[in-house]
C-alpha cells in the first residue's frame, strides 16, 4: 500500500462518492474503483458494504478509515516538520474563498506573500460561502475566506480582518449630495440586496430587524459584482463592505456613505480542518493574512 491510496480511501469515505474522490485526486472514478478493489484484496476484507444502496463502511472499513486518517496525518507531519527543519517554503496552497474577499482582500496578500515565496503556488477559487466550508470540510481545498464564519465542530476559525459596510449609491442618486444617511431615511428607497443565502445579506436583515426597518429588497443577486453595477446604473440602494467599492468611489461611479450612530462590520476569517497539519508556506500565509506569528503547535 501506498500512501496515496490511503489519501484516496479517506477522500472517498468523507465525500461518500466515487466521482468527487476521483477529482480531489485526479483520476478516473474508475480508478478509484479499482482502488478501493486492491485495498479489499491486500487487506482479505470486505471494506464497503455494497449491499446498501447507500454508501457505507463494514466495521473493517471503518477501522482502516481510522488508522488511513492517523498513517495520513503522520506523513503530513513528517513532511511538514522536514521542510522546517530546511527551512523550505514551496509547495501549491489550494485556498476556496467567497467573491468580494477573493476579489478586493485578497490580491494585496497574495502579491506580497509570492514576492517573499515565489517558489509556492497559491491557487484560488471563487466559490459561494456555503461551498468554501464543504471544499474545506473535503479536503479539496488547504484554506478557506469566509465572512461572518460560523461555528463548525470539525474546522478551525482564525479572524483576521473586519470589514466597515456603506451604503452605496449612484452619483446621480439623490444621496449621493449627501456624506452620510439616517437610517430610518433608507426605508424610502429602493434596495438591492444580496441572496437570502448570503450572509452579509442575513447580517443587514438582522440589522433591519433590529432598527425596526420593513425593506424588501427590489433586486436580489449572489455577488458584489453584480450589486455594484445595478447601483451605477441608479437601480437602487445597497450595503455592501467598504473595500469592495474603494475603486468605483475613485473613479466617481459610486457614492458611499455611511449610517449616522451607527457601525457596521463584517467579520472575515480563514477556516480549515480541525487537526490538519499546516506546512511552512500555510503557516507563513496565515501569519501574513493576521499579522501574526503562529506558534508551532498549529500544526499539530
Amino acid at each position: 500500500m501506498h500512501i496515496e491510496n490511503f489519501k484516496i480511501f479517506s477522500d472517498l469515505v468523507e465525500s461518500q462518492s466515487f466521482s468527487r474522490a476521483a477529482k480531489l485526486n485526479g483520476i478516473t472514478q474508475s480508478a478509484v474503483s479499482q482502488q478501493l478493489r486492491a485495498m479489499e484484496k491486500h487487506f482479505n476484507v470486505l471494506i464497503v458494504d455494497r449491499s446498501q444502496k447507500q454508501f457505507r463502511l463494514t466495521r473493517e472499513g471503518s477501522k482502516l478509515y481510522e488508522s488511513a486518517k492517523e498513517l495520513l496525518h503522520m506523513y503530513e507531519k513528517l513532511t511538514s516538520e522536514l521542510q522546517e527543519m530546511k527551512k523550505v517554503i514551496s509547495g501549491t496552497i489550494h485556498i476556496s474563498t467567497i467573491y468580494s474577499i477573493g476579489l478586493h482582500e485578497l490580491p494585496p496578500y497574495v502579491k506580497e506573500f509570492l514576492q517573499e515565496f515565489p517558489s509556492v503556488n497559491v491557487r484560488v477559487e471563487y466559490r459561494r460561502s456555503n461551498l468554501v466550508y464543504e471544499d474545506v470540510l473535503h479536503n479539496a481545498v488547504d484554506l478557506g475566506l469566509v465572512a461572518y464564519p460560523n461555528k463548525i465542530r470539525q474546522l478551525e476559525v482564525i479572524p483576521f480582518q473586519e470589514d466597515h459596510l456603506v451604503v452605496i449609491c449612484s452619483p446621480n442618486h439623490p444621496l449621493a449630495r449627501q456624506k452620510s444617511v439616517e437610517v430610518k431615511d433608507l426605508a424610502e428607497h429602493r434596495f438591492i440586496g444580496f441572496e437570502q443565502d448570503i450572509p452579509t445579506r442575513k447580517a443587514t436583515d438582522q440589522f433591519f430587524k433590529e432598527v425596526k426597518l420593513d425593506i424588501e429588497p427590489v433586486m436580489e443577486f449572489d455577488n458584489i459584482e453584480t450589486v455594484k453595477r445595478a447601483v451605477e446604473i441608479d437601480a437602487g440602494i445597497s450595503i455592501v463592505p467598504s473595500t469592495t467599492v474603494q475603486q468605483e468611489v475613485k473613479q466617481g461611479l459610486i457614492c458611499a456613505l455611511n449610517i449616522k450612530g451607527k457601525k457596521l462590520s463584517r467579520p472575515l476569517a480563514i477556516v480549515h480542518r480541525k487537526g490538519r497539519v499546516l506546512t511552512p508556506a500555510m503557516k507563513k500565509l496565515i501569519s501574513l493574512l493576521t499579522g501574526k506569528n503562529l506558534v508551532k503547535s498549529a500544526a499539530a
